[in-house]
């Protein structure tokens, strides 16, 4: 090997083992954003999801209230029978 390509191969050894250390520099910076997210997104509740737990709780009352017309929640929605005049 002539003493040209033994200069390079030197000085293109340190670019080719600062490769892994930016991709590690990089996912150690952007880990805390990462998680930051994560935390935002378990604590949060978007508006699908609260639209489609209010309407499981709907169905859930008109199943009860369907059953039971009698019971207490029920009479606000106008499940109770109303009194005959």
């Amino acid at each position: 090997m002539t003493r040209r390509a033994m200069t390079i191969i030197l000085a293109a050894l340190p670019l080719i083992a600062t490769v892994g250390c930016v991709r590690t520099i990089t996912s150690v910076a952007t880990a805390p954003v990462k998680a930051t997210g994560k935390v935002v997104d378990w604590s949060t509740t978007s508006p699908s999801e609260r639209d489609r737990a209010y309407a499981r709780k709907m169905r859930k009352q008109a199943e009860r209230c369907h059953k039971h017309p009698d019971a207490p929640e029920c009479a606000q929605n106008g499940y109770a029978q109303q009194p005959q005049r």
